[in-house]
């Protein structure tokens, strides 16, 4: 009983730290990538304390909720926004023996919670009384079954690739060979995991220039502080899935297999954030030609390669 308790408490400790370092990182790359001196300033050398400034600009701001909103959906929002994110490491290994609960059906567990994480953006949209708001999360709604469908077929692939639905048994299963064997599904599972989680050039649902914020325009304070700790929370758990699923999670020589892991999942943060700063956002058609012209068909070649692997071998 002690050993699961201690599992949960390390989990909320990368939950609650992790996300933090990955947004403090996300200022510190841009800042660099796009010459903007501002996040280079707070707290002296090199802008240490611009997060804990973002987090004191928060605290001061109004929580102010619109007078026609829904006031109890409007609230919950950004906790079912974040939330699964949380029960979703729960799952996720870091070491051989470091995974809260590990479970035989875990990868179909940790893709049904990420499902719901979607749900915060409508429930927002719909409770601001906002058409802006309720645009953004239609937005949110269609971009989720557009790309639910090639992220479920590459994680298939690699399921299908180790025999099991357990994520640690994916991990013990996995061969360095399968790098190239496996990569249409690591890049499709990696693209669509980011249209889920809006981030750019997939953030349609939050364009700025058409939209304000989307789902998030009518919130202040700590209810944005959330939603804003969710997207970079959902960066971590999809680093940490493609990690475990693709890379071999902790797999690798010399070094300890929890560090393996830690640095697979910066390297794949770093690469969210790269696309971020590179690529310009796309239009609603491109969007979703993306996802029905290009992804799900790639999904559906690496599956049916797996398949030719599996019986030939």
């Amino acid at each position: 009983m002690l050993e699961v308790v201690l599992s949960f408490v390390v989990i909320l400790i990368v939950f609650l730290v992790l996300p933090l370092i990955i947004g403090q990182t996300e200022h510190k790359v841009m800042a660099h990538m796009q010459s903007r001196l501002g996040p280079m300033y707070a707290g002296g050398f090199h802008g240490w304390a611009q997060l804990i400034a973002d987090g004191v600009k928060f605290a001061q701001k109004e929580d102010v909720i619109p007078a026609a909103a829904d006031r109890r959906i409007f609230m919950i929002a950004p906790g079912v926004a974040l939330v699964p994110y949380l029960v979703v490491l729960i799952a996720i290994p870091i070491d051989r023996d470091r995974v809260a609960v590990h479970l035989d059906l875990g990868l179909f567990f940790v893709l049904a919670v990420m499902g719901i994480g979607v749900l915060g953006s409508i429930m927002a949209g719909w409770a601001s009384a906002n058409k802006y708001s309720v645009l953004g999360g239609m937005r949110s709604a269609a971009q989720l079954m557009s790309y639910e469908l090639p992220l479920v077929l590459a994680a298939s692939s690699i399921a299908m690739a180790a025999g099991t639905l357990s994520i640690p048994g994916i991990v013990e299963a996995w061969q360095w060979w399968w790098l190239p064997w496996q990569a249409i599904g690591a890049i499709v599972f990696f693209l669509a995991g980011l249209a889920e989680l809006r981030r750019p050039p997939f953030d349609m649902p939050i364009a700025e220039s058409e939209i304000i914020m989307g789902p998030m325009t009518e919130y202040t304070g700590m209810r944005f502080a959330l939603f804003m700790l969710s997207e970079y929370a959902g960066i971590v758990v999809l680093s940490f899935l493609t990690t475990v699923l693709f890379l071999g999670g902790w797999q690798g020589p010399f070094l300890p297999g929890w560090l393996w892991t830690l640095l697979k999942v910066f390297f794949l943060a770093f690469l969210v954030i790269w696309i971020r700063v590179t690529f310009p956002r796309l239009r609603e058609d491109q969007l979703q030609k993306l996802a029905w012209a290009v992804l799900v068909p790639l999904s559906l070649a690496q599956l049916a390669l797996t398949g030719i692997v599996k019986v030939l071998t």
